[in-house]
C-alpha cells in the first residue's frame, strides 16, 4: 500500500515491481525477483516458462499489473503460476485502479476471495 500511496497510478509495471523491491528491502521481506517457474508435462519439464514479479519467504507469488482494472485473464495466469510451482498461495497486486486492488489466491480455490 505504501508503494501505491507514494506513486499512486499511472506509471508502468515495471517502475511498480522497482519500487515494491525497495519496500521489500526496507521493511525486511525475504524474496526473490522475477523467479522462473519451470512447467512440467508429463514429468520432463519444457522449454517454456513462466516467471513471476516476486516470489516472498519462499512460500507466496506476488503478481503485479498495473492495468485499470483486473480480469479473469490476469487471475488465470496467477493460477498457472500456482499450478507450475509448488506454492500454494499468491498475491495479485493490482497498481493501475485508483486504489489498489489486490487479491489473494489459495492453490485449488479457484475462486479468488477479495481483501478490498
Amino acid at each position: 500500500m505504501s508503494v501505491h500511496r507514494s506513486l499512486g497510478v499511472g506509471f508502468l509495471e515495471a517502475v511498480y515491481q522497482e519500487a515494491l523491491e525497495k519496500e521489500f528491502k526496507l521493511i525486511k521481506i525475504p524474496y526473490l525477483r522475477e523467479q522462473k517457474l519451470e512447467i512440467n508435462y508429463k514429468g520432463t519439464a519444457l522449454d517454456t516458462f513462466y516467471k513471476a514479479d516476486f516470489i516472498c519467504f519462499k512460500s507466496v507469488i506476488v503478481e503485479l499489473k498495473a492495468l485499470p482494472y483486473i480480469t479473469s485473464k490476469e487471475e488465470s495466469q496467477v493460477i498457472n503460476y500456482l499450478k507450475a510451482s509448488s506454492i500454494k498461495r499468491a498475491l495479485l497486486l493490482n497498481f493501475g485502479a485508483r486504489s489498489l486492488q489486490y487479491k489473494r489466491f489459495v492453490y485449488g480455490n479457484y475462486k479468488p476471495e477479495t481483501l478490498e
